[in-house]
C-alpha cells in the first residue's frame, strides 16, 4: 500500500502548470492563424504592429517559462521515484539527453517541411530546436535556485547585446548572431531565450520544491475551462506539430487559400 501511495503521489500533476501551458497554446494558435491570413495574402491584418509583436513574444515567454518549471518538476519527481520507489540512483542525464535530442530532431523535420513549402523564410533554428538543446544544456542546473536567477539575467542581457550585432555567415544563428538579410518565420536562439528557461527553473525550484506546491491554491481543476486548457497543455507538443497543417487545410477548404500558392 505504501508503494502504491508513493506511485500515486509521484504521478500527480499540477493543474495550474498544464493550464498556463494550455493558455499559451491557445495564444500561439490564435497568432499563427492571424499570421497565416497575413502571410498568404488572404487578409491584410496589421500583424507587424507593436501589439502583435508583444503578443507573439509574450506567448513564447510564457511557454518557455513553463518549460523551465516543468523541467524542475520532472527532475524532482524522477529523483523521488529513484530514491523511494526503485532504489536506483543512477544519473538522469541520459533521460534528458534522449528527450532533448528527440525534440531537436522534430525541429529538424520542421526545418525540412518549411524549406519545402516556404524556402525564402524556412525555419533554421526555431522553438523546437531551442527547447531540445535547452533541455540538454540546463541539466546541470535543474535543482539550482538562485544560480538560475542569476543566469536568467545574464543570458537575457547577453541576448539583447547579440541582437544588435550583425555577422557575415549563419553558423552562429543558434547562439543569436544573425547574418545580414536573415529572414525566417520562427527564430529562437539560445540567447536570450535560455534566460527564460532559467527563470522558469528558478520559479519551479522556489514554488514547487520537492515536487510539492509551496503555496495555497483553490482546487478548481474540475471546472470546464480548466479541464480544457489543461488538456491542451498536456498535449502541447502534438498540438504544436499539427496545428499549422490543420490551419492551412482549413484555409484551403474554406476557399481562402489557393493550394498552388504553397508550391
Amino acid at each position: 500500500m505504501k508503494f502504491q501511495r508513493c506511485l500515486v503521489e509521484l504521478e500527480k500533476r499540477f493543474w495550474e502548470i498544464d493550464t498556463i501551458r494550455g493558455v499559451a497554446i491557445v495564444m500561439m494558435v490564435t497568432y499563427h492563424l492571424l499570421f497565416d491570413l497575413y502571410y498568404f495574402g488572404i487578409y491584410p491584418l496589421p500583424i507587424d504592429t507593436l501589439f502583435w509583436w508583444i503578443f507573439a513574444r509574450g506567448t513564447a515567454f510564457i511557454f518557455l517559462l513553463v518549460v523551465g518549471v516543468s523541467l524542475t518538476l520532472s527532475y524532482s519527481r524522477s529523483q523521488q521515484r529513484n530514491e523511494h520507489v526503485i532504489g536506483d540512483k543512477r544519473p538522469l542525464f541520459t533521460k534528458y539527453l534522449t528527450r532533448g535530442l528527440k525534440i531537436f530532431f522534430l525541429g529538424l523535420l520542421i526545418t525540412l517541411g518549411t524549406w519545402f513549402f516556404i524556402p525564402s523564410n524556412f525555419i533554421v533554428f526555431g522553438v523546437l530546436h531551442f527547447i531540445g538543446l535547452a533541455i540538454i544544456l540546463e541539466y546541470p542546473f535543474l535543482d539550482k535556485k538562485y544560480i538560475n536567477l542569476a543566469l536568467a539575467v545574464i543570458f537575457m542581457i547577453f541576448g539583447i547585446y547579440l541582437d544588435h550585432l550583425v555577422v557575415m555567415n549563419p553558423w552562429l544563428l543558434w547562439l543569436g548572431l544573425k547574418p545580414v538579410a536573415f529572414h525566417t518565420v520562427d527564430y529562437f536562439p539560445l540567447f536570450p531565450w535560455l534566460g527564460v528557461v532559467s527563470l522558469g527553473l528558478f520559479i519551479g525550484n522556489t514554488l514547487y520544491s520537492n515536487y510539492e506546491r509551496q503555496f495555497r491554491l483553490p482546487e478548481i481543476s474540475n471546472q470546464a475551462i480548466i479541464k480544457f486548457t489543461s488538456f491542451l497543455g498536456r498535449h502541447s507538443l502534438l498540438i504544436y506539430l499539427v496545428h499549422q497543417p490543420i490551419l492551412i487545410i482549413i484555409l484551403y477548404l474554406t476557399g481562402t487559400l489557393e493550394l498552388n500558392y504553397l508550391f
